[in-house]
């Protein structure tokens, strides 16, 4: 069993931009709109691709990382679909992980936090 840790909100909380799904085309992650994930009060919701989502999960330890597991619901191009995933947050900041869908797919991805401005545009 995974060791639960006490990860402080600012180490994952967050929106980040879905940079790169490895093995699938470049232009595929925004196809509908710019790929995210994002994590709030170990709840969260993601889109890349014609695939969006919600879940729900928490902090634990990766292979050597922080990292946040998660159970989730969402659509594959209109069908239902469920899934778990993970998310370990790399030494350069970077989150990289999986969401498996059940029956399905297991889709790789690397995210990296968006820049906030306090310049109003």
């Amino acid at each position: 069993m995974p060791e639960k840790l006490a990860l402080s909100a600012d180490q994952y909380a967050g929106s980040g931009s879905i940079v790169e799904l490895p093995g699938y085309e470049d232009d595929y992650a925004d196809m509908v709109e710019p790929a995210y994930i994002l994590f709030e009060d170990g709840r969260g919701e993601f889109a890349f691709g014609c695939v969006t989502g919600a879940f729900a999960g928490g902090a634990t330890r990766g292979s050597d990382r922080a990292a946040i597991v998660f159970d989730g619901i969402g659509d594959d191009e209109m069908d239902a679909v469920c899934g778990s995933g993970l998310a370990e947050v790399q030494a350069d900041g970077s989150l990289r992980g999986k969401i498996r869908v059940h029956c399905g797919d297991e889709i790789r991805f690397i995210a990296r936090r968006w820049l906030t401005s306090s310049t109003p545009c």
